[in-house]
């Protein structure tokens, strides 16, 4: 090989195995309500990340560091750009079809609230929307992540809904058809940085796994954590119910990553592009 062509070997050598690397088979799926995988290279300390002006978990394989960003479900298709030590990475977000689902609620109130209902569900959202924008330092103890429940899909990530025919907010989680009471197990060690009774969650629990990489479960029947309790990989948080705004017992579970709900099936195995 002539010598001025083995450098750009090596380099080409060290591009694939990064292309190749587990983290970027296991989570890369770059879609809108998906995650992107993103190259931040190698250096002596974590460097920092952002996306869209939110900060973004970081973690390492072997000699780089990848930011694990999450893409909102309302972003397009086509390039995004994420910010890190003064330099703009960009990633292309493809192209995503989320089927359609319509559900008919005897309480209306669940469709169209009232004044007072519409100033609880207010603030019921500012809560949540506050624990989905925390941001620890710790890194998470993993990124394949166990399932809440052992049980069928009964709905999907992303699926657009349609309640007594009015079109609300695309379905966020992964909801699993289970009897109520069944225990919910978080699927990696973190800290329960939220816990409450909300108009359409019903009884909930927010679990930070670190650096914004959060679990959220809702519809409980039983809540069995206190805020800033940590949990164990594989710990209960509660058990199965339908409080809120459910038709029957489910599992309803949510992954935010940089204030962004993505996929849960990414992190288990199961996605579908």
């Amino acid at each position: 090989m002539p010598r001025f062509l083995a450098p750009l070997f090596l380099l080409c050598l060290t591009f694939n195995a990064h292309a190749d690397s587990y983290i970027t088979r296991l989570l890369n799926k770059p879609v809108p309500g998906g995650v992107a995988v993103v190259d931040l290279g190698a250096s002596a300390q974590a460097p920092k990340a952002s996306y869209q002006g939110k900060p973004v978990l970081v973690v390492k394989e072997q000699q780089n560091w990848l930011a694990i960003v999450g893409v909102p479900l309302t972003v397009k298709p086509g390039t995004q750009q994420v910010s890190s030590g003064g330099r703009n990475l960009s990633f292309t977000v493809g192209n995503k079809k989320y089927p359609e689902q319509r559900i008919t609620l005897k309480n209306t109130q669940q469709v169209n609230p009232d004044p007072a209902n519409l100033k609880r569900i207010e603030k019921e959202l500012a809560e949540q929307i506050a624990a989905y924008r925390m941001f620890s330092p710790n890194t998470p103890s993993n990124l394949l992540l166990d399932k809440p429940v052992n049980g069928p899909l009964s709905s999907k990530f992303g699926v657009r809904r349609f309640f007594n025919g009015e079109e609300r907010n695309p379905h966020s989680g992964l909801d699993f058809a289970v009897p109520a009471g069944t225990p919910i197990k978080t699927p990696a060690a973190g800290k329960v940085i939220l816990i409450g009774n909300y108009f359409f969650n019903g009884n909930t629990v927010f679990v930070d796994h670190g650096q914004g990489f959060i679990s959220m479960f809702c519809h409980m029947s039983k809540i069995d954590v206190k805020v800033g309790q940590q949990m164990a990989r594989g710990g209960v948080v509660g058990k199965v119910g339908a409080t809120g705004r459910a038709t029957g017992p489910h599992m309803h579970w949510n992954v935010s990553l940089n204030d962004a709900r993505v996929d849960p099936a990414i992190f288990i195995g199961a996605f579908q592009p």
